[in-house]
């Protein structure tokens, strides 16, 4: 299976390991077991040479009012570029935008709390959030370390323990996929849980609970191939005012003031290569066409909606949110919704999705109803509390 993920991400607040963990077992040292210097020295020598492999160097830092480091690195210099097949190269310029796009690119807004500060990248530059060695020590290994994880949840009668609150379209061929994601920060109550809001588009890692804008790509179903964000080569960054995997505001409130964001990502028709384009028109960068086999033609499938982990570790459904956490039915300024569905055709056009499928694994604890009107053209609304009386 091949995907490529669009997120707005929440997990739980963790305390970090105060060990580094063993690299190659992918299991934290056990809290009894003898302390040995030898081995404590080098997995810390494995946990910074992995820092000075992906922090590159900086011209310019910028403090986040959340705690995060944002270095701007030199375009030609990001992760991407250690690639065998990208070595040597340079970002690509822009490519046509889909036919029927209204937005124009805008300096304004980048919804990311790193811009409150009034700093910017300067160009030539990219912001990319500092990896730090608490965040390789919230992984199970270096080698798992910005891949999505793959935990031991406690199953029940319907498999995964992923649960879903989506609606999708198949039997065509899609380029692209367009939304604004309405963002809120949902409850996430345990540590190998997550709640996801997202667009996939396929064929058939941080210690806070801040909404975030996370990519992802995999060719293989998560097994060996892909990664969250620039934490591998794959993803070009083409943009010097996002920093993917920084923290988003400003975020809705229960019967207050809402804010959403559009996602788009559509396949380039002269060079094959799926680009991504955030906020007002911010086009971000792109995948190589190199990356993927099924998708270098086009998707057959495009899903929206949530997704959480229940990891029943304490027996019962978790009480992890989805979305605002609140149920479909309550509707705007308390369900978190999705609007504007459209997709891209075979000639770059634009075109508002129809003929949804929705599918809710659990409508007790996570629901989605779909609507259109002239204003928000197709849109749905999804979520829940996750634990409740229905949903034991």
């Amino acid at each position: 299976m091949l995907l490529v993920l669009f997120l707005l991400v929440s997990f739980l607040s963790l305390p970090t390991f105060s060990l580094p963990l063993e690299p190659d077992s992918g299991h934290p040292f056990p809290a009894n077991q003898t302390f040995r210097p030898g081995q404590e020295l080098h997995n810390l020598k494995r946990v910074k040479a992995y820092l000075k492999k992906v922090n590159k160097p900086a011209v310019k830092t910028i403090q986040s009012p959340d705690g995060d480091v944002i270095d701007c690195v030199l375009a030609y210099l990001q992760p991407a570029f250690d690639h065998p097949e990208l070595k040597g190269q340079k970002p690509l310029d822009p490519p046509e935008r889909p036919k029927g796009l209204e937005t124009t690119e805008t300096v304004g807004e980048s919804f990311q709390l790193w811009t409150d500060s009034g700093e910017s990248c300067p160009e030539g530059t990219i912001p990319v959030r500092r990896t730090t060695e608490k965040d390789i020590l919230r992984a199970s290994s270096i080698r798992r370390f910005g891949r999505k994880p793959r935990r031991n949840v406690r199953r029940d009668s319907t498999g995964s323990g992923h649960e879903h609150a989506v609606v999708f379209v198949n039997g065509d061929q899609y380029y692209g996929a367009k939304a604004s994601i309405n963002v809120w920060a949902p409850l996430v109550t345990d540590q190998y849980e997550f709640s996801l809001s997202q667009i996939w588009v396929s064929p058939e890692l941080y210690g806070d609970n801040y909404p975030r804008f996370f990519t992802y790509w995999t060719t293989d179903a998560y097994q060996a191939t892909g990664c969250y964000n620039l934490l591998c080569s794959g993803f070009v960054q083409t943009n010097n005012k996002i920093a993917i995997g920084a923290a988003i505001s400003p975020r809705s409130s229960y019967n207050g003031r809402q804010f959403d964001i559009g996602v788009m990502v559509w396949k380039d028709p002269k060079h094959g290569h799926w680009w991504l384009e955030f906020g007002s028109g911010l086009l971000v960068g792109y995948w190589p066409a190199f990356l993927f086999s099924h998708l270098k033609s086009h998707a057959s499938m495009l899903q929206f909606g949530g997704e959480i982990v229940n990891s029943r570790s304490s027996g019962f459904h978790t009480s992890t949110q989805m979305g605002s956490g609140h149920f479909a039915g309550e509707g705007f300024g308390k369900a978190s919704y999705f609007r504007n569905l459209q997709s891209v055709d075979w000639d770059n056009n634009l075109l508002p999705l129809t003929n949804l499928h929705l599918l809710a694994d659990h409508s007790a604890c996570y629901d989605v109803r779909q609507g259109r009107s002239n204003v928000w053209g197709t849109y749905f609304y999804y979520g829940g509390p996750g634990r409740n009386v229905r949903c034991p």
